[in-house]
């Protein structure tokens, strides 16, 4: 089974040793605009799956997304930890009990 920081350290590798003929090494050679393209398609295709009775087709779609926004970070030069990082920020602070103080800045 893969994680995303496997899925991270995959494209990563792909983008420094790239394997010609593969669809990652498509993307990154067609750049940043067609990256862009496949994660808005990809998550145009997730809220459709989620609208269907469907689970696995969620679950297919959520992949393709992952894998593109992977591409993304990749050719952007955002680490998966940079990410992880910016989540660890955000712990607690998103919770809806009341007692809470109201957040202002996300």
């Amino acid at each position: 089974m893969q994680d995303l920081d496997q899925l991270y350290q995959a494209v990563l590798e792909r983008k420094e040793n790239p394997k010609k003929g593969s669809y990652t090494d498509y993307l990154f050679t067609k750049g940043l605009d067609k990256i862009l393209k496949k994660v808005g398609e990809e998550s145009t295709e997730v809220v459709v799956a989620s609208k269907n009775p469907k689970r696995e087709e969620l679950i297919y779609e959520t992949a393709d997304l992952f894998y593109h926004l992977m591409v993304l970070l990749v050719e952007q030069g955002v680490s998966y930890d940079e990410i992880k990082t910016e989540l660890a920020k955000r712990e607690g602070l998103m919770s809806k009990t009341k007692d809470r103080p109201e957040i202002k800045d996300l």
